[in-house]
């Protein structure tokens, strides 16, 4: 049976793996003065950094690409519906900050997106009605594994299943193992920066607003 244990030891040494990874392309790179807004939330990286190609199934039955993640601020963050801490605190976060923002034009207004790694579990109409719960804004989607392991590892992120006791009896019986960041892609939807737990909604709403202002005709 899966040692609980050693899975989540791997978890970590392939995180700092992918972390250093990350920081060594990043920070690699010469760097120039931001051209956003001090922020208090969120950590931009020295270079924005363009997204591989990726396909994920929203709520709604459509494809999200890569192209639809540009003229707003996108905020994604990694779950599953049956995420019994982390995630409904982080979504719950999120909704006070999305809250603030309802008074911001629809073509620009900032976007949450929550991606699933659960998707055996989490058929798109049931994540649906799960993030919307939360805030009716929330953009959700989620994919095959082979496509969320590319997509999470393009943003420096991990994820991993991990079996219960009686996981060889009952197939559904495990959880899931992911970061608990926020990946923050800017209006060209490139990988720009990350916001770290523990959330202050209202910093992250501060931030948003005035990075949205920035980039505003």
């Amino acid at each position: 049976m899966f040692n609980r244990k050693i899975g989540i030891v791997l978890l970590v040494a392939l995180a700092a793996g992918l972390g250093l990874a990350a920081a060594q392309k990043f920070f690699s790179a010469p760097s120039s003065p931001s051209p956003w807004p001090e922020t208090g939330a969120v950590t931009f990286y020295p270079q924005p950094r363009g997204l591989p190609e990726f396909s994920l199934r929203q709520s709604d039955g459509t494809q999200l690409v890569p192209g639809e993640l540009q003229g707003h601020w996108t905020l994604v963050f990694l779950g599953f519906t049956r995420c019994p801490d982390v995630c409904p605190t982080t979504l719950a976060d999120l909704a006070q900050a999305q809250k603030q923002w309802e008074t911001i034009p629809e073509g620009l207004r900032p976007r949450v997106l929550f991606v699933s790694v659960d998707p055996d579990r989490d058929p798109p109409a049931r994540l649906g009605e799960y993030a919307h719960a939360f805030h009716k804004d929330t953009l959700a989607a989620t994919a095959d594994i082979p496509s969320l392991e590319r997509f999470a590892t393009s943003l420096g992120f991990v994820f991993q299943k991990v079996p219960g006791k009686h996981f060889d009896e009952n197939p559904d019986d495990y959880s899931m193992d992911h970061s608990a960041g926020i990946a923050v892609l800017d209006p060209q939807g490139r990988l720009a920066g990350l916001i770290r737990p523990p959330l202050q909604p209202k910093t992250i709403a501060d931030d948003f607003t005035r990075l949205t202002q920035a980039i505003a005709p």
